[in-house]
């Protein structure tokens, strides 16, 4: 039974001695300095946060659960805390073009405040401007302008009319306009009296209204003339009364603004505007005869206000009160969210937007400091990861609504003034996805060139005991958990040696570790325990498994059950247990599965049924031809390969991927050609390559715990037991339950390194190896298989010479 390759129960055991811990409970630990395990992914981090020249953003890899953000974002907001605060932005309207409103940079904390100057500017203009129409001075120098008119429009009038007197006309108004008719003794002639009159007199008097009448069309064409010259003194006089309130509301500004020129050009803009449009801040006559609920739309204070809105100040990034550059974390990396947007309202049926309805994005509030996304939600929205390239390429904040490169939106929208931006930014996502976008985008290794790939385990030594102890007492404290014992802290550290898969490591999983911890002092405090003990760990992790084990009992309870064969005793030749992981829901199990072989004469195929039913991977199927190239390397080297041979996993109904079973396929076929039978107590499991030799394979702890529990399940009879490969021995982190049964010489494991110890300790024949006469011994395993093979070939070789004869 080849006892040295037997594992003993020392050799298997994971245990850390409590006693070796030198602290009574997490209480006692302080927090440490550092982050453990990670020195590697932190100096990555360091260096891609520190270094200011383009393209240096960073690129956070590894699983999820790993705590990779919460690191990330600790360290960065350690630095941002140290940073100047980056400017205040704000758009403002744009008086030469509305369309494109313009961006003001301020110190930080300014804008909010330049906003509220503003808005204290609009409201005094709003009760200031109307207030100086509706004063007596104003009324009165009005009133002239307007009386003056009408004087001038009234002398006109009175000097022609006193000229068609003296000729004998006069000039009369009606209801259609002005009219001249004959006068004689004071009276106007009619008509008829008119008509009775010498034709030379007649004659007379049209000669004299045709000249009166010219002079009239004169008068007439002068009037609009005066009427605009009164509309421009009017004007003229409300610019200057205009001119004297924004003047003096302006003047403060100006001096406390005197020093940045663009916010002066933009308030000598507003003053230039205002007295443009110095009309529009008093009501039309025909509204001022209205109450307020009967003005019409557009007139009214109403309209007013919306005029008055051009004054005001859109604060698109305000960083009052901050201390340090600003750390945004995006959660939701839409488009809009990330570039900003703007909105539009509905009014009288349409669609209408002003510079006031521009929202900013987190690339705004981010500028000058750190952005962190998630890389794969970013990929997954639309437009979102080209639109965040062409930004750090130009280094730009555009606001471009989607909706209206779309085609979506036709309505007419802005186009807001480009923000300069300069900031770090940080993606966040699994290793396979940086090497896909490495691989297939050009553009993303020039704009993230700092690579931050955290570890997945730390290495299991003496050295490493207490800072991992340190380790879990912040996150009991973080999670306001119950202190942890030193057992329950040994407790843990095993486990983290499984989660690991490896009795040489220990899991940095932050997020699973914390699980752990929490499902560890929901027990503990389930008993009113002040301290969480090994046994409330231990509770957790059986509870745990419990929870998640639906299928795995079910697969068992059909073994035990026979309607999945799966032998525990006897011999079989053709037929071996092998051993297979399978995964639902994110939980790992593993499950035996009987592997039978069958052989016969035939052309030298190896026949994989998996792969032949399409139910086989590449990788299985590679591991399945990988023995017909052992076979032919090995036995027979002057014959040919004459054999037809079928394996396959019996009673599979769904794919098979992996070379982990090729090892215990070769063994069913090396007992179907030997004519050997293989014990059914023990299971093996592992890869095979084209010298024989044994590899190693995953979820060791799986397979090896998945035939154990069938065999404790019936009954442990002392000779049961599973072949590993020997490389596969330091991933051994055995339950506690399995390791007192392989202590009490119940349950066995082995760990071989090529295919002849495997074959001794399932047949219990030698091996054998080839003598000086270059044979193996005839009833050694490998003289059977080869006896075998070289029958096959002369058998085959004689058929072909018959049928020659024939």
């Amino acid at each position: 039974m080849r006892p040295d390759l037997r594992l003993d129960a020392k050799t298997l055991d994971r245990r850390i001695d409590p006693r070796s811990l030198p602290f009574e409970t997490t209480a006692e630990l302080i927090a440490q300095p550092g982050v453990l395990g990670q020195a590697r992914a932190m100096e990555a981090a360091r260096f891609g946060v520190s270094m200011e020249q383009p393209g240096y953003n960073l690129f956070i890899m590894g699983p999820s659960g790993i705590g990779k953000r919460s690191l990330v974002l600790r360290l960065l907001e350690e630095r941002a805390a140290g940073q100047a605060v980056p400017r205040d932005w704000a758009y403002v309207f744009a008086f030469e073009n509305e369309r494109r409103p313009k961006a003001l940079a301020f110190p930080s904390g300014k804008a909010r405040e330049f906003a509220e100057e503003m808005d204290r500017f609009v409201e005094d203009l709003r009760v200031g401007i109307p207030a100086v129409f509706d004063s007596d001075e104003y009324r009165t120098r009005a009133q002239d302008i307007e009386q003056s008119f009408h004087e001038r429009r009234e002398q006109s009038f009175t000097e022609l009319r006193s000229r068609a007197q003296k000729d004998g006309i006069a000039l009369l108004q009606t209801p259609a306009g002005f009219a001249f008719a004959p006068l004689k003794n004071g009276e106007v002639l009619d008509p008829e009296t008119f008509a009775k009159l010498p034709d030379e007199e007649k004659e007379k008097i049209q000669a004299k209204v045709s000249s009166l009448q010219e002079e009239l069309t004169k008068i007439v064409r002068e009037i609009p003339k005066w009427r605009r010259e009164a509309q421009a003194k009017l004007r003229e006089l409300n610019r200057s009364l205009v001119r004297s309130t924004v003047s003096n509301l302006l003047d403060e500004l100006k001096a406390k603004y005197a020093q940045n020129p663009i916010i002066c050009s933009h308030l000598e803009s507003v003053e230039k505007d205002a007295l443009k449009n110095a009309e529009s801040f008093r009501l039309p006559k025909e509204a001022e005869a209205l109450p307020p609920g009967m003005l019409p739309p557009g007139m009214g204070p109403d309209a007013v206000d919306a005029f008055l809105r051009r004054y005001r100040v859109n604060v698109a990034v305000d960083q009052s009160g901050a201390k340090g550059c600003p750390v945004v974390l995006e959660e939701n990396p839409t488009f809009s969210n990330l570039f900003g947007t703007v909105e539009h309202l509905a009014q009288m049926g349409a669609l209408v937007t002003d510079f006031s309805l521009i929202r900013p994005g987190s690339l705004h509030r981010a500028n000058g400091g750190y952005l962190a996304v998630d890389a794969l939600r970013l990929l997954s929205h639309p437009f979102s990861w080209e639109g965040l390239k062409r930004a750090l390429r130009s280094r730009q904040i555009r606001i471009e609504p989607l909706a209206e490169a779309l085609g979506i939106l036709s309505t007419v929208s802005l186009e807001p003034e480009p923000i300069p931006l300069d900031l770090k930014v940080i993606l966040l996502g699994e290793r396979t996805l940086y090497y896909l976008l490495h691989n297939l985008d050009p553009e993303f290794s020039e704009l993230f060139k700092v690579a931050v790939d955290f570890e997945e385990e730390v290495d299991r030594n003496d050295s490493i005991l207490v800072p991992y102890a340190h380790f879990l007492a912040e996150e009991a404290r973080k999670g306001k958990l119950l202190p942890l014992d030193r057992g329950a802290v040994a407790r843990v550290l095993e486990e983290g040696s499984r989660i690991a898969a490896d009795a040489k490591k220990l899991s940095l999983r932050g997020r699973t570790m914390s699980d752990l911890l929490q499902e560890a002092d929901f027990w503990a405090r389930d008993v009113s325990a002040q301290t969480i003990s090994a046994a409330h760990v231990e509770k957790a992790i059986a509870a745990a498994e419990a929870r998640s084990g639906r299928i795995r009992e079910q697969l068992r309870e059909e073994v035990l059950r026979g309607t999945l064969l799966v032998d525990s005793e006897g011999e079989s030749v053709g037929q071996v247990n092998g051993l297979a992981v399978l995964e639902a829901g994110g939980v790992r199990f593993g499950h035996p599965n009987r592997i039978t072989a069958r052989v016969r004469l035939g052309s030298g195929k190896v026949v994989d049924i998996e792969r032949e039913a399409k139910l086989g991977g590449p990788i299985h199927s590679k591991g399945v031809l990988i023995l017909s190239g052992f076979l032919a390397g090995r036995y027979a080297p002057e014959e040919p390969l004459s054999l037809a041979a079928t394996l396959v996993f019996e009673q599979s109904y769904g794919m098979i991927e992996g070379d982990s079973a090729s090892c215990a396929e070769l063994c069913a076929l090396l007992s179907a050609l030997a004519g050997a039978p293989i014990r059914q107590s023990l299971a093996i499991t592992g890869s095979i390559n084209q010298k024989g030799q044994v590899q190693a394979i995953g979820g060791v702890n799986e397979k090896v715990e998945a035939f154990f529990e069938i065999c404790r399940s019936r009954t442990l009879s002392g000779s049961q037991g599973v072949i590993i490969p020997a490389a596969n021995v330091d991933h051994l982190v055995p339950r506690r339950e399995l390791l007192e049964k392989v202590e009490q010489g119940l349950f066995h494991l082995y760990a071989v390194r090529t295919i002849e110890e495997a074959m001794e300790l399932l047949t219990g024949l030698p091996a054998g190896e080839r003598g000086p006469d270059g044979r193996y011994p005839e009833e050694s395993i490998n003289g059977r298989v080869e006896r075998k093979l070289i029958d096959f070939a002369r058998r085959a070789h004689a058929l072909s010479a018959g049928e020659g004869k024939t």
